[in-house]
């Protein structure tokens, strides 16, 4: 069965292959429009005609190209999928209706029973829910490894291992993993590596230009950059997208992205370069002014010179990106004190968002972890999460050490 974007060659008015992230960003994937039309249209539409049966025909029996069914392909979506791939150096993209919808149509594509996948300790919580709940009922082993030793990762592959699964920065306490070392290792023993490049974006991390197979996204996140979508984005080589396209997406989930959402995600795009500094440039003044705090017992961010992933940081992100993760020295209560005190910074879940958003990850987006499950993946109940906005630096800053007063306050009122 073939797609328009089989391989999602490009097809635009000139090449960018060879310009900056922020034009590419703008213009990579633009088709010729025959109205002229400056922003790419929404095509909403779920079927298209064909001319003839005979056309309808070659393009189901995958002789001829073209869009017939928007559950498989849509122009809108289309020129998404080209742009994205230009941005993270890949062959081609997918989009899908969620992350997690772009996850585990991947999975779903690429494990059958009796399979291994090595994931390292530290995920997202509905990633690890999705492997523990979702896919070892159906026989595929998961078999967890702190991937920052990659002794452990030689020692782990099985001849049923089939693919290495990983974030970095992990999500939530910030933990980096060596994408070369890891890949290479993958790569030689025959397995696929995958990479959620959620939190760092292709700005700061190309996980394929290090050897990465495949590349998912959370779109919902940065790349959007609004905080008002939900949308996953898949890249890797044409092969497995062609694969991914007509088993997992069109097939088992059906998790398919709006055009309109695609629209959305692309209107993102063209500020994420921009956006994405001025993240970076604000987290490091919210990490120095944590890390200086008498309350607060230890902050985890790669660009800080005391973290221990600071010298790989420096190695495989072109920036430190917009999030951070902290711990208070009283404790769990002491971070409810801090957050509730807030007013600025919103408490809610997700990222990558214009708003300074802050959560809990232990009863919150890491939920699905039961208490002994998180002490085993790196999670402390008192760590908190926050995701550094766009709005003035110096308002952030106030707010946050407005909350950071009140935990002494409620000690002074507690003694």
């Amino acid at each position: 069965m073939s797609t328009h974007n089989q391989s999602n060659a490009q097809d635009s008015e000139y090449d960018t292959s060879n310009m900056g992230f922020a034009t590419r960003a703008i213009h990579a994937g633009t088709t010729n429009d025959q109205y002229g039309a400056l922003v790419p249209p929404v095509y909403m539409t779920s079927t298209f005609a064909f001319e003839t049966v005979e056309q309808g025909a070659a393009m189901f029996e995958g002789e001829l190209a073209g869009h017939f069914y928007s559950r498989i392909s849509n122009p809108t979506v289309d020129i998404l999928e080209r742009r994205f791939a230009a941005l993270e150096g890949a062959q081609a993209a997918l989009g899908f209706a969620s992350g997690m919808g772009g996850i585990t149509s991947t999975l779903w594509t690429l494990l059958s029973s009796g399979d291994e996948i090595i994931a390292d300790k530290t995920l997202y919580g509905c990633t690890f829910a999705f492997l523990e709940h979702g896919l070892r009922r159906f026989g595929i082993t998961i078999t967890y490894v702190d991937l920052q030793n990659t002794d452990a990762l030689k020692a782990s592959i099985t001849a049923t291992t089939k693919l290495v699964y990983f974030e970095t920065p992990a999500n939530p306490n910030m933990r980096l993993v060596d994408i070369k070392e890891v890949c290479k290792i993958a790569r030689k023993n025959g397995l696929i590596s995958i990479v959620d490049n959620t939190y760092s974006t292709p700005y700061l991390t190309r996980p394929i230009e290090l050897g990465a197979d495949l590349v998912v996204h959370s779109a919902t996140k940065y790349l959007g950059g609004h905080g008002d979508l939900i949308a996953g984005l898949v890249a890797g080589s044409s092969d497995l997208m062609q694969r991914i396209r007509v088993e997992g997406l069109k097939d088992m989930t059906g998790a398919v992205m709006s055009p309109l959402t695609a629209h959305q995600i692309m209107r993102g795009l063209k500020t994420l370069e921009l956006r994405m500094d001025r993240h970076c440039k604000t987290a490091m003044l919210v990490a120095r002014t944590l890390e200086a705090h008498l309350a607060v017992d230890h902050v985890f961010y790669p660009g800080l010179e005391t973290s221990a992933d600071h010298d790989l940081a420096k190695h495989q992100m072109s920036d430190f990106g917009g999030m951070i993760a902290f711990e208070l020295k009283g404790g769990v209560e002491a971070g409810r004190t801090m957050m509730n005190a807030l007013s600025l910074v919103k408490r809610a879940v997700s990222l990558g968002d214009p708003d300074s958003l802050i959560q809990h990850p232990a009863s919150m987006t890491h939920a699905t972890y039961s208490p002994q499950e998180r002490a085993q993946h790196g999670i402390t109940d008192g760590l908190i999460r926050m995701s550094v906005g766009l709005e003035t630096p110096e308002d952030i800053l106030a707010d946050l050490l407005i909350g950071l007063e009140a935990i002494s306050q409620n000690c002074k009122h507690a003694a």
